[in-house]
């Protein structure tokens, strides 16, 4: 299994962390290790003071496919579940000022939170307006919907699928809207799509 992550797909959070709207879309990878399991909280980790939460929908692959077209992407996942994409924000400004890849501010271990549960594709009227958000100690501080993607799943299946095979199970996070932030610990994190609670973890 692998996390296959999407940079860059809401124009509102390319502006406020000042980046430049990609030509195609921004690949970049997980290891399974990256993966939070399931009882588990988040762990700020030792190397970074400022882990960033970037709330996600997430895409559960169903089954093995290369080369998709855009038309039949939705043949290869039937579930959307919700995750956090977290990022050591500190350590990944010093990795790209070098000019270096941001694996280490991105792929270290448990840095992505996924929901226990996906839902079927069949509940959402529209994929494309898929309403989710994320609460911090009440708050709600991201909420978004797909609608304000700049590459819809299809789109992305279809981009990824011409580099890399998609098996079972793999997942893609689809990209995360404005509003991201720092954790600290004792933060209590809920994640909904539209009013259904997906994760609800707290920092340590």
């Amino acid at each position: 299994m692998k996390i296959i992550c999407i940079g860059r797909n809401y124009k509102e959070h390319i502006r406020e962390l000042n980046n430049t709207v990609p030509d195609e879309p921004v690949i970049f990878m997980k290891p399974d290790s990256a993966l939070v399991p399931k009882h588990n909280p988040v762990f700020l980790p030792p190397f970074s003071n400022n882990i960033h939460y970037e709330t996600e929908l997430v895409l559960r692959i169903n089954k093995l496919g290369k080369a998709i077209p855009a038309e039949r992407a939705t043949e290869y996942f039937d579930t959307i579940g919700l995750g956090l994409d977290l990022t050591a924000r500190d350590l990944q400004q010093k990795l790209k000022s070098k000019g270096l890849p941001w694996e280490k501010a991105k792929a270290f271990d448990f840095s992505a939170v996924v929901s226990e549960t996906f839902l079927p594709v069949s509940d959402f009227k529209n994929l494309n307006d898929i309403h989710f958000s994320l609460k911090i100690n009440g708050k709600t501080v991201q909420k978004a919907s797909s609608a304000d993607m700049i590459y819809d799943f299809a789109q992305l299946i279809a981009h990824i699928s011409r580099y890399f095979t998609l098996r079972t199970g793999d997942l893609i996070y689809t990209g995360t809207p404005a509003g991201v932030g720092t954790l600290h610990r004792n933060d209590l994190l809920e994640g909904y799509i539209e009013d259904k609670l997906m994760f609800k973890k707290r920092v340590k």
